[in-house]
């Protein structure tokens, strides 16, 4: 007989950590407002908000996977799937990630096909892509190139950084699961995971979204690449 008490520990998660993501949501606007608020000329201080609003960007990030994570049961992803101009996704995508990337004095450049239309899941790749920024503005030296194009019955999402690019260990690694890394890295598995779970869920007739990791490219760092039919 079920315990009447019982206490549903998935259902608690999914609670606190939707709770979490709309107080860390409420500090990422106060540190933007406190930012605006701040002599340019003080540097020491910039650079400290620069550095809180990107780390609390990236327990955004995370928060906002598990929970999707939750509610997908790790086996079937929601999708709300329309039709989206790429110029407004990257846009957005620009301006949520221009305050760190000013107060770095990183260049941020970006390379796309004009007036791009194409069916996808915006919130979710938008999502998957801001992570995949906030990794390359954290292992970057200078400067990030992103690139929207496409090629043959695809959508290309292209992240490249003039960082040290990715370790032997995931670039060796086809199948991309938790399993895959050492949490102890910095790069960890639950990123990828997403991102895989996120382009396997875009679909049409037999093709399959996909995500693939390299090395070198125009900036000699690492490469994300997203592919979405």
């Amino acid at each position: 007989m079920d315990n009447p008490n019982a206490i549903d520990f998935s259902t608690v998660l999914g609670s606190a950590v939707h709770d979490m993501k709309n107080s860390l949501c409420l500090l990422l606007q106060s540190i933007e407002n406190l930012s605006q608020s701040v002599v340019a000329a003080d540097k020491i201080t910039n650079d400290h908000l620069a550095s809180a609003h990107y780390e609390a960007a990236r327990l955004n990030t995370g928060l906002v996977q598990l929970l999707s994570l939750y509610r997908a049961g790790l086996n079937n992803l929601p999708l709300n799937i329309d039709e989206h101009y790429l110029d407004e996704m990257v846009e957005e995508l620009v301006s949520t990630n221009e305050s760190y990337i000013n107060h770095k004095n990183m260049i941020l450049e970006v390379e796309q096909t004009a007036d791009l239309v194409w069916y996808l899941d915006a919130d979710l790749v938008g999502i998957l892509l801001n992570d995949v920024l906030i990794n390359a503005m954290r292992y970057s030296k200078k400067k990030i190139l992103l690139s929207i194009y496409t090629e043959d019955e695809f959508l290309v999402f292209k992240v490249e950084d003039d960082g040290p690019g990715y370790p032997q260990s995931m670039l060796d690694t086809n199948n991309i699961t938790m399993q895959n890394f050492d949490l102890s890295q910095g790069r960890t598995g639950l990123g990828l995971f997403f991102a895989r779970l996120i382009a396997d869920a875009h679909t049409n007739h037999d093709l399959a979204g996909s995500i693939s990791l390299e090395n070198g490219g125009a900036l000699g760092g690492s490469i994300f690449i997203l592919k979405l039919p």
